[in-house]
C-alpha cells in the first residue's frame, strides 16, 4: 500500500510539472529564431475597408442651409446616434434599421430622392464623393447647395473571439485594430491557450479563408496578420496535452489523495476484520 501511494504521488507530480508554462510559450514580441518562433515577411498593408453586401451605412448631410440639413437627415442628435450604432448599443431600439442604409444583394443602398446608389466595393470616402455629387445635382439652385458635405460611416462592425479566451463578439470602435488590441478587448488569451497557432476565419463576399500565425513573433507587427477586419473570427486553441490547467491538476491531486485515504481506511477495516476472524478461528481450535 505504501509503495502504491509513492507511485501515485510521483505520477501526479510529473503531471503537474508537465502542465507548467514557460515564458517561451506565452511571451509576446519575441525575436524570431527560425525554429520555434517564426519570422514573417514584411507584407504589412492596411487598406481602407471596402463596403460589402449586408453592411449598414450611417449617412449624415451637413449644410449651412438648415432646410437642406433637415431635408436629408433624420433629425436628432447625430453624434449620439452615430456612437450608438457603431458600438451596437442602439440595436434594442431598432436604431440601426431606422437611421442606416442596408447594402442589398445588388450592392446598392436606397437613398431618398436619389434612388439606387452603388456602394459595394467602394470605400466610405468614395461613397461620400459620389453622394455629394448626386445631391449637388439634385438641389442645384436651392439655398446654399454648394456648401453641402456628407459623412459616411460603416456601422455595426464587429469581430468575434472564441476558444481559449473569454469568448465575445466585440464592436470595432475605430478603423484600425491590431491583433494585440483585439485580444486585449476580448480579455486576453487564457492559460494554456496556444499562442503559436492563432487562427483567423475571414469571409469576403462569400469566400472564406483561414489564416494561421504565431502571435509570439515580433515580426507579426510587419505582417499581413497584424490588422483584423470586420466580421473576423479569431480562434485560439488549447496547447496540445494541456486541455486543463494547474487549477484542474490541483483538484485532481486533491480528489486522488482523498480517494487513496478513503481506500486505505477501507483496507484497514477489512484487514482488521480478516485478522479478527483468523484470531477467533485459531482460538476455537
Amino acid at each position: 500500500m505504501k509503495r502504491f501511494k509513492h507511485i501515485v504521488f510521483l505520477c501526479l507530480a510529473a503531471l503537474a510539472l508537465s502542465s507548467c508554462l514557460t515564458s517561451k510559450k506565452v511571451n509576446l514580441l519575441q525575436e524570431p529564431d527560425g525554429k520555434n518562433i517564426p519570422s514573417y515577411v514584411d507584407t504589412l498593408s492596411f487598406e481602407d475597408y471596402r463596403i460589402r453586401t449586408d453592411d449598414r451605412l450611417y449617412i449624415q448631410v451637413y449644410s449651412v442651409d438648415e432646410n437642406l440639413t433637415k431635408l436629408f437627415n433624420h433629425g436628432g442628435n447625430s453624434q449620439y446616434l452615430r456612437q450608438q450604432m457603431r458600438t451596437g448599443s442602439g440595436d434594442m431600439y431598432g436604431t440601426n434599421e431606422l437611421y442606416s442604409y442596408l447594402v442589398d444583394d445588388n450592392g446598392n443602398i436606397q437613398y431618398p430622392m436619389v434612388g439606387d446608389v452603388p456602394v459595394r466595393g467602394k470605400t466610405t470616402r468614395e461613397v461620400k464623393a459620389l453622394l455629394e455629387q448626386e445631391l449637388a445635382g439634385l438641389v442645384k439652385g436651392v439655398g446654399n447647395y454648394s456648401l453641402m458635405s456628407v459623412d459616411v460611416q460603416v456601422i455595426n462592425r464587429f469581430f468575434s473571439v472564441i476558444g481559449a479566451v473569454q469568448s465575445a463578439r466585440v464592436p470595432l470602435i475605430k478603423e484600425k485594430v491590431n491583433i494585440f488590441e483585439a485580444l486585449a478587448m476580448a480579455g486576453d488569451i487564457a492559460d494554456y491557450g496556444d499562442h503559436s497557432k492563432i487562427r483567423i476565419v475571414r469571409e469576403i463576399e462569400g469566400e472564406t479563408t483561414i489564416r494561421t500565425f504565431d502571435v509570439r513573433s515580433k515580426d507579426i507587427i510587419n505582417s499581413e496578420f497584424y490588422y483584423i477586419e470586420p466580421n473576423d473570427v479569431i480562434y485560439i486553441q488549447y496547447m496540445p496535452g494541456h486541455t486543463f490547467g494547474i487549477d484542474h491538476v490541483t483538484t485532481t491531486i486533491s480528489v486522488v489523495a482523498t480517494t487513496i485515504s478513503f481506500g486505505g481506511f477501507i483496507y484497514a477495516i477489512v484487514q482488521r476484520s480478516i485478522n479478527a476472524a483468523k484470531a477467533a478461528k485459531e482460538g476455537g481450535k
